[in-house]
């Protein structure tokens, strides 16, 4: 089995229900996502999802068929890794009692183009936004400090070039 990650993005009606009916899909047809993202679009009344799912082909045009199926899905696209931007944000909390320890964690943030925005007297909270990848390696560079809390967003992508996923007008 050639199980990979995939990003799929889907306009769906903005209003109450329609993450539950679509969290629900997964959960009934046994599909574990990995990440989701969802917000408003252009349009007020619609919200996009961008969900991203491990599995082979024959489990992700499973999952394309069962979110078309849904009455609040109004289109649903599979995203070409090779041709989307993709990026995730992460607050993490570390812990950072003394200046040295601040200073190291300042410069491994920099390094890392992310920001500090908090700073208490035992710990500092840094928000970084890139890839996965990045982030993963963000984190494990700050393990030895002590990584206390991280709350990530998943992914959320876009098609490069003028390729969009939106309803015709």
């Amino acid at each position: 089995m050639n199980e990979k990650s995939h990003v799929i993005a889907a306009i769906v009606e903005h209003k109450p229900g329609v993450l539950y009916s679509v969290a629900n899909m997964f959960r009934r047809r046994n599909f574990n996502i990995e990440s989701i993202a969802v917000g408003p679009t252009e349009q007020s009344d619609l919200a996009r999802m961008t969900i991203t799912v491990n599995g082979d082909e024959r489990t992700i045009e499973q999952v394309i068929k069962q979110l078309n199926k849904l009455i609040d899905v109004i289109k649903v696209s599979r995203l070409d890794p090779s041709n989307i931007v993709s990026r995730e944000m992460a607050l993490v909390k570390i812990t950072a009692p003394g200046a040295k320890i601040r200073t190291d964690v300042i410069n491994y943030a920099n390094i890392f183009r992310a920001r500090v925005v908090d700073v208490s007297p035992e710990s500092l909270m840094v928000e970084i936004t890139g890839d996965a990848n990045k982030i993963d390696a963000f984190i494990a560079s700050m393990k030895p400090f002590g990584v206390k809390e991280v709350a990530r967003t998943g992914i959320t992508a876009l098609s490069r070039g003028v390729k969009s996923v939106k309803i015709e007008e």
